[in-house]
């Protein structure tokens, strides 16, 4: 056949194939067998092969690319992606609506009630897809809500985004956002494949679709099916939309062909807004799909155009946000773990339950005053709760469901690693190990000393760190640069270049800042921001460790605690010993000390509270250098506060900056003002 015969046929079958595919994934209403999709499917392969001249990038043969890439390119994004202000009851709803009435144009606010729509909030992740003249050219993921990374080939393999908009006239450029998510019998499938091969499993539906997406090769994201919930659109060129209203833009997507979410609702008062909201509340739980709450937005896109934004979020949306999860299980044993500062921490090992998206199987029990006040006992029904990311904890026992042979628990008396004798400092719930030589602190510590904030020694991960210490090849931080190529060599399954990749890192860390050691030393209150001040003060390891606590205490940001901690840190031998011999082994233990005057003190006398995720900088690095032009640094927004700099899902502390009238700085904005004093 030639060409002009075979290309017709070519669009039938596309169009055929298509058809069945919308169907199948957005109207859920399969019209096609699973067999004669897969034979005209292959059909279409075959006359692609032999004309690839004839293939275009909406052929759903083009899906799943054959070549993996190399990396993930950052783009930024056309209009910024914002994050939502949260509300966690309809009293908080209700202050939300008086404070967009308060900044709306009186000829709107004095309306009375607008009109709402709900949306269910989707837990994944979002993202940003560009169609031009319809066609799907670029899909991004939100990133820092400024630019994000380029995953176009990742995201034409999620079957209910369409490559090509089903519309006879699309807009020259549009943009949809939406969110990616795992449906549940999809991501348990999975974690059972992973078990099956010995994987480690995925925690949540939500950080397998990170992951997913993030897969260098679009085949292993296609395995996954991803699915896709769609939930606004701009026009980044101006365009007039078509539509007046978020429902209609809703409308607009799913004649487009997406899989628009259809528990959706208009609502024209708030009272019906909660309604909507506690109803989800109970029957989220029989979606098939992970949703942590309701978004609520004014439905009016004129409405929204003029109320605008503030500096982080829409005035015109707000996610309510359910509480946190509960949820029954019982309780197989306590048993205690040792942390890094010696802390020993008891942890109740629970019948696995799933609790917000993620299998829990262990909780905190924080120190033996928390146990003594629970009476919890292993057997015992307990409630467990975990909220977000926050770590699960025991929130009461069933003491109706208690068996009768139970006993009470009884923290250690000696630590169950090292077996030596446990201590409870004055003024301190928590018990601890003092023995530097324990194995359960060295390995803490031997992984802090390698984290990237410290000594960033790239390789020496927790699975080689917990073999050099159990071979007793380590007892030490020091140890480590004694360590040979040979020796490591004998680790279990550490290759040669692995061996090679390590002494070198480990060498090239001797380079790193004075700062940087102090900080990895582990010293109890010493963070990375205060082991900056403390090294721009004390130049040398000799100037620090015969400070008194007053001479320390009086820096600017440490205060008596920090001091002393600094102080009797020195005082043990053990740990002057270290000093000496990681001296000897060229770390460096010197650093350049710099002069506090008023000239560098720029923002003396002013108060800065920092909140959420900063797009370059981390918080206590902000805080650093806040507190080195002068500025001091609190934890709550006041009528006292000077400025607030704010970042990525900054929360409540946002919200009472605006409440109070208190200047907001983006990050850009602080290092200008902090140049700006020369």
């Amino acid at each position: 056949m030639d060409q002009s015969t075979v290309q017709p046929q070519i669009e039938e079958l596309r169009k055929l194939l298509l058809k069945a595919s919308y169907e199948y994934y957005v109207l859920d209403a399969p019209v096609m067998e699973d067999d004669v999709y897969d034979r005209l499917y292959r059909e279409l392969q075959d006359l692609e092969a032999q004309y690839p001249q004839l293939i275009t990038p909406d052929s759903p043969t083009q899906r799943v690319g054959e070549r993996p890439a190399t990396q993930f390119n950052s783009v930024r994004h056309n209009i910024p992606l914002y994050s939502l202000e949260n509300a966690f009851g309809a009293e908080e709803l209700a202050q939300w609506q008086e404070r967009w009435k308060r900044v709306a144009p009186k000829d709107e606010a004095a309306k009375g009630e607008a009109e709402y729509i709900c949306e269910l909030k989707i837990d994944g992740n979002a993202l940003a897809l560009t169609y031009e003249n319809g066609l799907l050219v670029r899909g991004a993921t939100r990133g820092d809500g400024v630019s994000g990374e380029e995953i176009t080939q990742n995201i034409r393999t999620i079957r209910s985004i369409p490559l090509r908009l089903n519309l006879k006239k699309p807009p020259p450029i549009v943009e949809v956002r939406g969110e990616a998510f795992l449906p549940l019998d999809v991501f348990q499938k999975i974690n059972q494949e992973r078990e099956k091969v010995g994987d480690a499993l995925f925690a949540n539906p939500r950080n397998a679709a990170a992951g997913t997406l993030r897969q260098l090769d679009a085949r292993k994201v296609a395995q996954r099916q991803l699915d896709f919930f769609p939930y606004t659109l701009h026009l980044p060129n101006g365009d007039s939309p078509s539509f007046s209203s978020q429902w209609d833009a809703l409308e607009w997507m799913r004649q487009a062909g997406f899989r628009v979410n259809p528990n959706r609702q208009i609502c024209a008062s708030l009272p019906e807004v909660v309604e909507y909201c506690d109803r989800w509340s109970r029957d989220r739980l029989n979606l098939p799909y992970m949703t942590d709450g309701v978004v609520v937005k004014l439905n009016s896109l004129s409405l929204q155009a003029k109320l605008g934004f503030t500096q982080k979020f829409p005035r015109w949306a707000i996610a309510f946000k359910y509480p946190a999860e509960e949820a029954p299980t019982v309780v197989e044993n306590i048993s205690v773990n040792v942390g890094r500062t010696g802390a020993v921490t008891p942890l109740a090992e629970l019948r696995p339950v799933l609790l917000a998206g993620t299998t829990v199987a262990r909780a905190t029990l924080h120190n033996g005053d928390r146990i003594a006040e629970l009476d919890i006992r292993v057997g015992d029904t307990v409630i467990v709760r975990k909220a977000g990311e926050i770590i699960p904890e025991v929130l009461r026992v069933l003491l109706e469901l208690r068996p009768a042979d139970t006993t009470p628990f009884q923290m250690p008396i000696h630590c169950p690693v090292c077996s030596e004798a446990l201590f409870r400092l004055e003024g301190e719930a928590v018990l601890r190990c003092i023995n530097i030589s324990c194995p359960a602190i060295l390995r803490a510590a031997l992984v802090h000393w390698a984290g990237r904030d410290a000594m960033d020694i790239k390789g020496l991960g927790e699975k080689w760190v917990l073999q050099l210490v159990d071979r007793q090849m380590i007892r030490t931080v020091a140890d480590l640069y004694d360590l040979t190529e040979m020796q490591l060599l004998t680790v279990d399954r550490m290759g040669k270049k692995s061996a090679q990749n390590l002494v070198k890192a480990i060498a090239q860390s001797k380079s790193k800042p004075w700062s940087r050691v102090l900080y990895g030393l582990g010293i109890r209150h010493v963070g990375s921001v205060n082991a900056q001040i403390l090294t721009e003060n004390f130049s040398t390891v000799e100037a620090l460790a015969g400070a008194s606590v007053e001479a320390i205490a009086t820096l600017y940001g440490i205060g008596t605690e920090i001091a002393q901690s600094v102080h009797q840190w020195f005082r043990i031998p053990a740990n002057q010993t270290l000093i000496d011999r990681l001296r000897y082994a060229g770390v460096q233990l010197v650093g350049d000390a710099k002069a506090t005057t008023m000239a560098n003190l720029s923002l003396a006398g002013k108060t800065f509270v920092v909140t959420g995720t900063l797009p370059t900088l981390k918080r206590d690095e902000a805080k650093a250098l806040i507190q080195n032009a002068g500025g001091k640094i609190t934890g709550s927004v006041s009528a006292k506060t000077s400025y607030v700099v704010v970042g990525e899902d900054a929360g409540s502390k946002l919200t009472k900056a605006e409440e109070l009238g208190i200047t907001q700085l983006t990050e850009a904005e602080l290092l200008e003002l902090i140049a700006s004093f020369g």
